[in-house]
């Protein structure tokens, strides 16, 4: 079982770099407490053999802070934009490390670009969609050697319920794709 042993404030972030912004809102001089981190790329897959959903679950120690019994979330397949290069080839580049499929960069559609943690962060998500199949397995996935990432696989049949089902800790992420995938491909739930 996992728990935290710890908790201390950072004086050489890696990742995140905590702030203090000061602005003027209607005539007033505010200030607000913010973190300034990496944009990211989230990808839904669409398993067409397996005719599932494929998330990824990982341990997120904020959430292991909130709820000391479970810290593991369903998540998109997603990772930081922290290179110079496209967004849709750093979306390859997560979906080959994290679940084991090397697809081609063409097979991305973009779904929408949203900001997230509007209170903390303010960070930019684009949203893509793919469609995978066995073929494209390359390895078993699972992320760098320090992550623990377990690849799940949703069953078309049971997303809806899913979404809805608090039992699983998932992302708002999540259940967006999925909307998303059951408005514009319908033709695939009819099949």
């Amino acid at each position: 079982m996992s728990k935290i042993t710890s908790i201390k404030e950072l004086t050489n972030p890696n990742f995140v770099k905590p702030v203090e912004i000061n602005y003027i809102q209607n005539g007033r001089a505010k200030r607000w407490e913010a973190v300034l981190s990496h944009d990211s790329v989230a990808i839904l897959l669409y398993h067409t053999q397996k005719d599932a959903f494929i998330l990824v679950k990982q341990l997120r120690v904020t959430v292991l802070n909130k709820n000391k019994n479970n810290g593991y979330m369903y998540e998109l397949c997603a990772g930081i934009v922290d290179k110079e290069c496209s967004k849709e080839q750093i979306a390859k580049e997560e979906i080959l490390e994290e679940c084991g499929y090397d697809i081609p960069v063409e097979n991305l559609e973009k779904i929408s670009a949203f900001y997230t943690s509007v209170g903390i962060s303010g960070t930019h998500q684009t949203l893509y969609y793919a469609e995978i199949n066995e073929s494209m397995k390359v390895n078993e996935g699972g992320g760098l050697e320090e992550e623990e990432i377990e690849v799940i696989y949703i069953p078309l049949s049971e997303a809806k319920e899913f979404m809805f089902d608090e039992s699983y800790q998932k992302t708002t992420g999540v259940s967006l794709a999925f909307y998303w995938f059951f408005n514009h491909k319908k033709h695939i739930c009819l099949d």
